[in-house]
């Protein structure tokens, strides 16, 4: 039980802080000798500071405490995933289930999954004429594919006894669906979910970087700008962190559904 606990102390707590520790050292190293221009850790928090130590401060429109600009992001994150998710999901599922569906819009979704927010989000500015449905649409179609993919791979994985005994039992399609086919290929949707979760994430930076909208990615290309580097490292930092809270949460929730 000691040893155990000794082990998980070590994997979990002292490795990654001596990393982060390398990290750091690296940085202070690069910052005095090999990039002036960067800033060091030490005077990146002092300038940081009041951003980090008030998170919800709002003094002003692009000039709010982190936790702000980072709350404005997940909510815009959320509306795009919930979009893609749900426009991603059925897709998938036809694709998976249906040759005639995949025969006729697959070439369509490979010319469509590569193309860059860059080019979605002047097209989501012509469509509905303000940035923030603009962004949301960006996520959406930025995000969906991993879902798509990883949904239609696992329909297509279900051995094909599942497929019978729904035969035999003259299961409805639409129970054929519900109690077989989905069950059977969630373990690779919820891969998909997982990925298309971390897409959006790294899509809302870009959007508000582009539309100047209130957030994590806004304040960044601001303090680009205006030539504060201390501040963009602070940005990096958060999308960082909360890309890999995400990812664990979404983690936890994929485990906790296969238990269930």
């Amino acid at each position: 039980m000691k040893s155990n606990l000794v082990d998980s102390l070590v994997k979990y707590w002292l490795l990654p802080i001596v990393g982060a520790g390398c990290v750091i050292l690296l940085w202070a190293v690069a910052s005095s000798s090999v990039v002036p221009s960067l800033p060091s850790p030490l005077k990146t928090w002092e300038v940081s500071k009041p951003y980090i130590l008030s998170p919800w401060e709002k003094r002003g429109e692009l000039d709010q405490g982190i936790l702000h600009f980072t709350w404005y992001s997940l909510i815009r994150v959320a509306k795009g995933y919930a979009l893609a998710i749900a426009l991603g999901t059925p897709i998938g599922l036809l694709l998976g289930m249906s040759k005639g569906f995949t025969n006729t819009f697959d070439p369509i979704i490979q010319v469509l999954r590569p193309v860059s927010p860059l080019a979605w989000l002047p097209l989501g500015l012509v469509l509905f004429q303000k940035p923030e449905p603009a962004g949301i649409f960006t996520i959406a179609m930025c995000s969906m594919w991993p879902t798509v993919m990883n949904t239609a791979l696992g329909v297509r994985s279900i051995p094909q006894d599942y497929i019978n005994v729904a035969r035999v039992l003259k299961l409805s399609p639409w129970k054929t669906l519900v109690k077989v086919t989905i069950p059977a290929a969630m373990p690779y949707m919820f891969t998909g979910f997982r990925l298309s979760l971390g897409i959006a994430w790294l899509v809302i930076v870009a959007a508000e970087m582009l539309t100047g909208a209130p957030g994590v990615g806004g304040f960044l290309w601001q303090e680009y700008n205006a030539l504060i580097y201390e501040h963009i490292i602070l940005c990096i930092l958060t999308i960082g962190i909360v890309g890999f809270i995400l990812d664990r949460m979404m983690g936890l929730v994929e485990r906790r559904f296969k238990v269930a």
